[in-house]
């Protein structure tokens, strides 16, 4: 798999951690914002790896900032992205299965062995195509259209005559 990775000077050291263990594991990781560890924005680095992920030149982006919280609401003004904050396993996992989130965004207080956890449940998670959950991703490229979600709800189903 093709996985972008950004940070701010924060999440430098988490990220450059993570492309080894990515790449080690066999995935294509890159690193696309600045290294040196001198002061930076995160929202630079949300920017360039939601959109690699949205032009398809990734199939997955991940963002270390101090919290998470900057590079997740900074990465989600991109259309095409779906970037989620998560701290855990357990919602590293929901993201993917209910929100199909292309872009995880973590804090940098995570340990490197946490951060790898994590990212290696979130990789191997799959979307739960059909029903609720792919009709509330839909809800959210129609939100990114300009467009109001609630009219892609289903029509009043029909009553059968008795």
């Amino acid at each position: 798999m093709r996985i972008a990775l950004g940070s701010d000077h924060r999440g430098v050291e988490a990220v450059k951690a993570l492309a080894v263990h990515l790449n080690t594991a066999g995935h294509r990781a890159e690193i696309l914002s600045d290294t040196s560890g001198e002061p930076t924005d995160y929202p630079d680095a949300a920017w360039v790896v939601a959109m690699a992920v949205a032009k398809g030149r990734a199939d997955r982006g991940v963002l270390v900032c101090g919290s998470g919280i900057g590079v997740c609401i900074a990465a989600n003004k991109v259309p095409g992205a779906r970037a989620a904050l998560v701290h855990d396993e357990n919602s590293a996992a929901l993201s993917r299965h209910h929100n199909d989130a292309n872009v995880l965004c973590l804090p940098e207080d995570l340990t490197d062995s946490e951060v790898a956890r994590v990212v290696d449940v979130w990789l191997r998670e799959d979307f739960e195509t059909g029903g609720r959950h792919e009709r509330r991703v839909g809800k959210i490229a129609a939100i990114e259209r300009g467009e109001d979600p609630r009219r892609l709800d289903q029509a009043p189903t029909q009553h059968a005559r008795s």
